[in-house]
């Protein structure tokens, strides 16, 4: 969690799947161009051949001197002789590498995904091993011991992006490049290096926003879909209206449990009360370092939203979220250390990354949802800042917004696999349902208690998605996983 960064028609049969996409088997038999052989290795250790490419594609496809870029993937070969349409793996942030990811804990699912088609670990442009400008450290910083207003703290902001935009700028890097249009044309690009007909994309958050967006722009080159923590092309920024909808979730999934209900009886409530306590007088914390030092912080109401926006993500870092709180209520402030200890460098200058910066500037919102946005955001315990540093942005770069036609859609009938996790805090299922209104074959399945990172929740989801590759419907539209204790969260 960095400083910038605090910074979801009828379906066709198995055989016609297989028929519509080319007829790849082995690794050798698609052997693109720039490939070569590789022993892939995970975080635990596990190794497995694959084969690693790239290609080339333009900056900016509107200026012809723009220049080019190198996009990276790692391929994993199909196990069956019959394989469908190569699967593409999209990743979130926007930041996250699909490569790094498969080094994960969801490196079991790219393999077993492996029995529908080559399975395709994308780096997408201004990610992991694909070129990208290098990260901006600015001259702007935000003392730790400063009590400032969120206007000035969103203004530093603002001002150090501009000063990262100059420095892209004089670098030769092209912000106009960095959109969420561009990578879906870089999808089409991969698609051809390949030598496929179509290509299926599996995608989580971000990335779902980046399917939406190929599914609107190159319908038929696109086999399947399967999204999770899908967010849609005008949702970049979230509602806190829906937020709070989330906060209900989580207080009726906090009451199932005796021993937590008796701690939080009142989750909303307790969030308020500690926020308010910090307007009103700032806490003093004294944090160790590493090297055996320490240094002082100044604990504001704008910390622990943004801490927040990260932690409601999954319910088990929802459970740390709220014992922050109630320690923080008593005035205990251990676990608040223990979370800066982890996840936070003091006296950093006010820094970058070009692509996620971009990427969520250039998708935008529509002046309807800001007007909504704006309306709501003294409604939730984490206020304007789930997803900071938009809106905060919105003043900036608007020669690279991608503007309303972007975030009107998709429609059409490509079929789509959804997943919702009802304790996802990040994205929400109204949303979802709104972000895929438009188009006529989706299948959602609802996953009980499960957050925004369901892939590994149950194997039922991993039986969900081969169904779908496979072209049948699901057996059910739920599925039920197991909810942490809330009143005993995980170690950081």
């Amino acid at each position: 969690m960095g400083r910038d960064s605090m910074n979801t028609a009828p379906l066709i049969t198995a055989m016609a799947l297989a028929l519509a996409s080319t007829a790849l088997g082995s690794t050798d038999a698609i052997a693109a161009p720039n490939e070569q052989t590789i022993m892939f290795e995970t975080q635990t250790g596990e190794t497995v051949e694959a084969v690693e490419g790239f290609l080339t594609v333009p900056v900016n496809r509107s200026d012809p001197d723009s220049g080019t870029m190198k996009i990276a993937y790692v391929r994993f070969a199909a196990t069956t002789d019959t394989p469908g349409s190569p699967i593409v793996y999209l990743s979130g942030g926007p930041g996250g590498s699909g490569i790094d990811t498969a080094t994960g804990p969801r490196f079991p699912l790219f393999m077993a995904m492996r029995q529908h088609a080559d399975v395709i670990a994308f780096d997408q442009r201004g990610t992991g091993k694909s070129d990208s400008p290098e990260r901006c450290v600015s001259r702007i910083n935000v003392g730790e011991m400063e009590v400032i207003s969120d206007a000035e703290f969103d203004q530093r902001h603002r001002l150090a992006a501009r000063e990262c935009a100059a420095q892209w700028k004089a670098s030769g890097d092209d912000l106009r490049g960095f959109n969420t249009a561009e990578s879906a044309q870089d999808l089409s690009d991969l698609r051809q290096h390949l030598g496929a007909e179509k290509i299926s994309l599996w995608s989580i958050s971000y990335g779902s926003h980046l399917a939406l967006a190929s599914i609107a722009a190159i319908p038929d080159e696109l086999d399947r879909v399967i999204m999770a923590a899908t967010e849609g092309l005008d949702q970049t920024v979230k509602l806190p209206a829906r937020t709070m909808g989330y906060f209900k979730r989580l207080q009726e999934a906090v009451n199932a449990q005796p021993k937590a209900r008796a701690l939080y009886p009142d989750i909303v409530g307790l969030m308020q009360r500690v926020n308010a306590k910090l307007d009103k007088e700032p806490m003093k914390l004294t944090i160790p370092k590493r090297d055996g030092g320490t240094y002082d912080l100044m604990l504001q109401r704008r910390h622990l939203q943004q801490f927040g926006g990260g932690l409601v993500m999954d319910p088990q870092y929802a459970s740390v979220l709220l014992e922050m709180y109630r320690q923080l209520d008593e005035g205990d402030t251990t676990l608040t250390i223990g979370i800066f200890q982890r996840f936070w460098t003091p006296d950093q200058p006010i820094s970058f990354a070009a692509m996620p910066l971009a990427m969520d500037r250039a998708s935008g919102i529509t002046p309807a949802r800001m007007k909504a946005f704006e309306r709501q955001a003294d409604l939730s315990p984490l206020g304007k800042y789930v997803n900071f540093p938009m809106p905060q942005m919105l003043g900036e770069f608007e020669e690279i917004d991608l503007g309303p036609n972007f975030r009107d859609g998709p429609f059409g009938d490509v079929p789509v696999l959804m997943f919702t996790g009802s304790l996802d805090g990040r994205t929400y299922p109204e949303a979802h349902a709104e972000a895929t209104a438009g188009l006529r074959n989706v299948q959602q399945i609802f996953v009980e208690n499960a957050g925004h990172n369901l892939f590994m929740t149950t194997p039922e989801v991993g039986e969900a998605m081969h169904q779908f590759m496979r072209g049948e419907t699901a057996k059910s539209d739920r599925i039920v996983a197991e909810a942490p204790d809330f009143s005993s969260p995980p170690g950081l």
